[in-house]
């Protein structure tokens, strides 16, 4: 492959967020190697380079290739059948054929439940599509691949999370600093706008509320404990999808339950069990947590989301 593009300053000042996402998806640009972060990509090369050969092996061998909707259809059949052989996981009580939108938020121990999840999601929840917001380097090993990945039904956009804007170590003050600033907002910008017009079209979001690779639902005792603030991913989300009276989405935690001894790597042929937790519906959520017209944020909704994956798990689990 080629080696990758940087971004130079007047591209990252003058091109919007839209710009930059389609030149890594296109043009074989990289942010984190412009960034100096090139480590941070090449870690995840690997597991990049199996999605994307899976990815063109379920597109290549399917057909028919004259008629794109069956085409692709008969794709994530065929996603479904070989997944359940080498990611197998089960999730008994799972909503089918969902009317309305769906938010799903799920514990995130490692890379191997999100193959797990693309299974349920194409067995038992219809065509709608589904919206992964995926981290960085993540997004630069798939991206390359992202219109091919959008015909079975997924689509991805980029984010910036907190720990990996951590690892980048941006020195303030520089103009990677501010590039780095404005595309973190940018991205979630894109990714709220992305997920509201989804659900209006009966879409399902998958989120990890804890927007890294964590093994425990509450990142810390003293998380649970109320001790230390958590961090606000679902509230955010359901405030800004909410203020439309349009929108009657569910939000639907979920826990993960890893084999044993399983790694933070895609685990192979170790069973996963998906365990959804009690529904948050629309009307609770708006009952409950927008007493005031316009609030500024939704006060216990992430404890509370969080709590019902953890309740779902064995204590180890928790934090």
């Amino acid at each position: 492959m080629a080696k990758k593009k940087i971004f130079t300053k007047e591209q990252l000042k003058e091109l919007s967020a839209e710009e930059i996402i389609d030149k890594l998806q296109h043009e074989n640009y990289s942010l984190l190697e412009t960034f100096n972060a090139g480590k941070l990509r090449r870690e995840m090369v690997p597991v990049g380079k199996i999605c994307n050969t899976a990815i063109n092996y379920f597109l290549g061998t399917t057909g028919p290739k004259d008629d794109e909707k069956k085409h692709n259809r008969n794709a994530r059949r065929k996603l479904v059948k070989v997944l359940s052989k080498i990611t197998p996981g089960s999730y008994a009580g799972m909503p089918k054929n969902t009317k309305n939108g769906l938010v799903v938020g799920f514990n995130h121990p490692s890379l191997g439940e999100i193959a797990r999840i693309l299974m349920m999601k194409i067995d038992l929840m219809g065509e709608s599509p589904m919206y992964f917001p995926v981290n960085l380097p993540w997004y630069e090993a798939l991206a390359p691949n992202y219109d091919r990945i959008k015909r079975l039904g997924i689509i991805i956009t980029p984010t910036i999370t907190p720990a990996t804007w951590k690892k980048l170590n941006l020195k303030e003050g520089t103009y990677l600093f501010e590039a780095g600033m404005r595309l973190k907002k940018e991205f979630r910008d894109i990714y709220t706008k992305l997920s509201h017009d989804g659900l209006l079209e009966g879409g399902v979001i998958f989120v990890a509320p804890s927007a890294t690779r964590q093994a425990t639902v509450f990142k810390t005792k003293d998380v649970y404990k109320k001790k230390e603030e958590i961090i606000p991913t679902m509230s955010m989300l359901a405030l800004k999808l909410y203020t439309d009276p349009n929108i009657k989405c569910d939000f639907l935690p979920m826990a993960i339950l890893p084999p044993k001894n399983y790694k933070r790597g895609l685990n192979f042929h170790k069973k996963y069990k998906l365990i959804p937790g009690k529904i948050m519906t629309a009307d609770e959520i708006r009952e409950k947590y927008f007493k005031v017209k316009n609030p500024k944020r939704l006060e216990g909704f992430d404890y509370e989301f969080h709590e019902r994956i953890a309740h779902e798990l064995p204590n180890e689990f928790w934090y």
